[in-house]
């Protein structure tokens, strides 16, 4: 992919002179296009005008405000934002703040669980109305096919461990301009397929070009929404020491299957094609002692180094797992993969199932869903001692912590690696802080600005 736009801003930020900056995007467009060169000067003139047009001074005072952003001088790469991480959660916490208005959800962003809700008042009863937002997994651009599919289950899923039944998914994708048509019809046909499986029915759609014309490439990126409805929510806040905390077995989705395809590990992608979660969730859904379940999560965001944590910080509880129980669970040929890619299966994605519920009814469950013929075990127990995340080991207790990003399960994740110094973490998140403190304020006077104009 080339951002024409972004180019041409850093270049000029330079002080690179009009005719090279032509020059440079005259470049990237013949690498990627079969055009002429003077039809690439054509195009790339054009670039340089509207990004010059873009840059002249403004002298209103509330739209320079507006049309300039604060900035925090931390890119979105160096601080692991979409990397499951510290640094990501870390994101997220401010992101939620800023989510934060008059109008308050059930489940707001700032629970930092698998998806939100909002009451409906019905005739009879109240219902939750749940909603998720699922981005796909950024290297599967090239396999529209997997990306659609599994962005579409994990969707799916988030709305499952609320404890909601999905009524409607919704499409978002956006291509390179380069990229085949072909590529579309192949992420839909990913998205249905789930839609088929799982009896959702696809409501709505957003189909656009990344940057429109000014990045080119043949990259595609979007996501999925989905809307389900639930009697009751099954929400992380609901855990409460001791409780049992059980798991299904897991064999991951996008993640795994980015880790066999760039690993040169094909075969291991048939393992991750599977609704055997769903299964699960319905199973629980019709059986007796649902309604005594506290809560219920995916091992998505970071592996269970991630979402322990978060489940720990939310519910104000500590956990204890052993690693005994847990290893068993992953697919075999998956836990192969990762051990031969050097990969922490701590800390991906695993799209194993956790259940959080009275010891008491634990036996029960399990036998349940084995029946279906899907593994689960006990794992382990929620304690009081707060956000406390501890495993048991072969070799003891050792405490389970998520680390700056997710566990490297690329050979260009490893290149990056998945710590950093930590004088230069709580730099940054200083800056990140500092700079989610602007925007809110700029929400703020913005808002005002609004409603004292909205009569005029």
């Amino acid at each position: 992919m080339a951002d024409l736009e972004g180019l041409t801003r850093v270049l000029s930020d330079r002080g690179m002179r009009r005719d090279e900056i032509i020059e440079k995007l005259v470049t990237e467009y013949l690498f990627y296009k079969n055009i002429s060169k003077n039809e690439a000067e054509r195009l790339a003139t054009a670039v340089f005008k509207e990004v010059k047009n873009s840059r002249e001074p403004i002298k209103d005072l509330l739209l320079q405000n507006i049309l300039d952003f604060p900035k925090a001088g931390i890119t979105i790469g160096k601080q692991g934002v979409g990397c499951r991480g510290w640094g990501d959660f870390f994101v997220h916490k401010l992101i939620a703040d800023l989510s934060e208005t008059r109008s308050k959800p059930e489940l707001s962003p700032k629970s930092l669980d698998d998806a939100g809700a909002v009451i409906f008042q019905g005739m009879q009863n109240e219902i939750f109305i749940v909603s998720k937002m699922e981005g796909m997994h950024s290297r599967l651009s090239d396999y529209p096919f997997l990306a659609g599919f599994h962005v579409t289950r994990a969707a799916l899923r988030d709305l499952y461990v609320k404890g909601a039944r999905p009524i409607s998914i919704m499409v978002d994708i956006h291509l390179g301009d380069d990229a085949d048509v072909g590529k579309l019809f192949d992420f839909m046909g990913g998205v249905a397929a789930v839609a088929e499986l799982t009896n959702t029915p696809i409501t709505a759609g957003s189909t656009l070009r990344i940057g429109g014309d000014m990045v080119i490439g043949t990259r595609i990126t979007g996501g999925i929404a989905a809307v389900g409805l639930a009697n009751r929510l099954l929400k992380r806040a609901n855990i409460q020491p001791g409780d049992a905390i059980l798991m299904t077995e897991g064999a991951g989705g996008g993640t795994i299957a980015t880790t066999a395809i760039y690993g040169g590990m094909q075969d291991v992608i048939k393992e991750t094609l599977n609704i055997k979660f769903i299964q699960a969730c319905e199973i629980l859904f019709q059986s007796e002692w649902f309604s005594d379940i506290h809560c219920m999560c995916d091992v998505t965001n970071g592996g269970l180094r991630g979402d322990l944590h978060e489940v720990a910080y939310e519910a104000k509880v500590g956990i204890t797992v052993e690693e005994e129980k847990i290893t068993p669970l992953v697919n075999k040929n998956v836990l192969s993969m990762l051990k031969n890619r050097n990969v922490d299966y701590l800390g991906v994605s695993l799209d194993a199932l956790l259940i959080f519920c009275p010891a008491s009814i634990s036996d029960q469950i399990r036998a349940r869903i084995r029946e279906k013929g899907i593994k689960i075990e006990l794992i382990g127990e929620v304690n009081e001692q707060y956000n406390e995340i501890k495993m048991i080991t072969e070799d003891g207790e050792a405490k389970l912590f998520p680390r700056f990003r997710e566990s490297a399960y690329t050979p260009v994740k490893q290149a990056i690696g998945e710590e950093i110094d930590e004088g230069e973490k709580q730099f940054m998140a200083e800056k990140i802080e500092e700079c989610a403190t602007q925007a809110l304020g700029k929400r703020s006077k913005f808002v005002e600005w609004m409603k004292s104009n909205a009569l005029k």
